[in-house]
C-alpha cells in the first residue's frame, strides 16, 4: 500500500465507521485509489456501544454499498450491526489501516501530507468521517476523574447490587438506568431538565415512566450533580442540596466531535454553541479545498442531526465532486 515514499492516494478517509466505509466503497467504485485510517477497531464507535443496545433505525436504513442488512429483529442489535459491517468490509475488500491514529493533516502544493501514529501518507483529497463518540461532554465537577465514574456504559451486570447514579435523560441514560435496575442495582437518575428527554425511544418511554412512578427508580428532575466522592455524591435539587451514598456514577451526558483535531487541521468552526464545521452541504467540502466532512461530524454539537441513514449520501456527494473536479 502507498505511504510517504509512493504516489499520493486519490482519497484518504479518516474514520472506519459505517460512513467512512461507505466513502471507501464509493471511491473503489469510481476507480479511485484510497485508504481508510481508523484509530481503533473496525467500526470502533459501534463496538463501544452498550452490548445490549438496540438501534432506533430498522436494518435497511443502516445499509451501505447496496448490501442487504438482514436482521431477525424489527430493529437490529449492536452484535448484528458489527457482523453486517464486518461482512461489508470483507465483501468489498476495503483498504483499511486499523489501530492507527491520524495526528495531523497539512496541505502542501495541492497535496495533503497526513501524519499518523505509525507512518505518513500523501493524498490529493481527505475525508474526515470521525463521528463524535470518542469525546464525552464532561460535567466539570470535583471527583469526575475518580475510577467509579464512567462516561460510557457497556454491561449492566457490572453494577449488580450497587448504588448507581445515572446522569442524563437521553436514550443512553435511560437504557442504562433500566438495564442496571433489572440486574439489581439501586438506581437514581439525575436530570437537568423537566422530564425524560423527548427523543427517548418510544417503546422505552413507558417503561422508564412506570419504573419512576412505582418508585423502583428514583429521579431528581431540574437537578445537577455537583460533586463526586469515593462513597457518596452531592446533588443540587429544587428542594436544596442533598448527599447520597453511591458506588458508581454513569455520566451519560452526551458526546461531541473532536473539535481540537478539526481546528488543528485548519477546518473553521462556527462561533455559536453548535460549532458546526464549515462545509458546503452540496459537496461536503470544507473551507480547505480538497478536504471533506462526512457523517455526524458535520453537525458539530448538533449530534442529533446526522445518523447513518441520512448521512450515507455524503459518500456519493464527496466522490461525485472529486470525479467532477478530475474531469475538468
Amino acid at each position: 500500500m502507498n505511504n510517504s515514499s509512493s504516489l499520493p492516494y486519490d482519497v484518504l478517509i479518516i474514520g472506519g465507521g459505517p460512513i467512512g466505509l461507505a466513502c471507501g466503497i464509493q471511491a473503489a467504485k469510481a476507480g479511485l485509489s484510497y485508504v481508510i485510517i481508523e484509530k481503533g477497531c473496525l467500526v470502533n464507535s459501534l463496538y463501544h456501544y452498550p452490548q445490549t443496545m438496540t438501534f432506533f433505525s430498522t436494518s435497511e436504513r443502516l445499509e451501505i454499498g447496496n448490501v442487504p442488512f438482514v436482521s431477525t429483529n424489527p430493529k437490529p442489535k449492536r452484535a448484528e450491526a458489527l457482523e453486517y459491517y464486518r461482512r461489508v468490509h470483507q465483501q468489498f475488500d476495503l483498504h483499511t489501516r486499523l489501530f492507527e491514529e491520524v495526528l495531523n493533516v497539512v496541505r502542501q502544493d495541492g497535496v495533503f501530507a497526513v501524519t499518523t501514529s505509525k507512518t505518513s501518507y500523501q493524498a490529493r483529497h481527505v475525508v474526515v468521517a470521525t463521528g463524535f463518540y470518542d469525546e464525552p461532554c464532561l460535567l466539570g465537577i470535583p471527583g469526575e476523574d475518580l475510577p467509579k465514574v464512567s462516561h460510557y456504559y457497556q454491561d449492566p451486570h457490572y453494577y449488580a447490587t450497587q448504588r448507581v447514579v445515572v446522569v442524563g435523560a437521553s436514550n443512553s441514560s435511560i437504557d442504562a438506568a433500566l438495564e442496571t435496575f433489572r440486574k439489581g442495582a439501586e438506581v437514581t437518575l439525575v436530570v437537568r431538565g423537566e422530564g425524560i428527554g423527548p427523543r427517548v425511544k418510544y417503546w422505552v418511554r413507558p417503561d422508564i415512566e412506570n419504573r419512576i412512578a412505582a418508585g423502583e427508580i428514583k429521579v431528581h428532575f431540574r437537578s445537577n450533580l455537583t460533586a463526586i466522592r469515593e462513597h457518596e455524591v452531592d446533588i443540587r435539587t429544587p428542594a436544596g442540596d442533598i448527599t447520597l451514598p453511591n458506588d458508581f456514577v454513569l455520566a451519560l451526558t452526551g458526546y461531541q466531535p473532536n473539535f481540537g483535531f478539526l481546528e488543528r487541521i485548519g477546518i473553521r468552526l462556527g462561533e455559536d454553541e453548535a460549532r458546526v464545521p464549515a462545509h458546503n452541504p452540496d459537496t461536503m467540502e470544507t473551507n480547505i479545498p480538497g478536504l471533506y466532512l462526512a457523517g455526524v461530524v458535520c453537525g458539530g454539537m448538533n449530534t442529533h442531526l446526522w445518523f447513518i441513514e441520512n448521512s450515507r449520501i455524503h459518500a456519493e456527494q464527496i466522490i461525485g465532486h472529486i470525479r467532477a473536479k478530475q474531469a475538468v
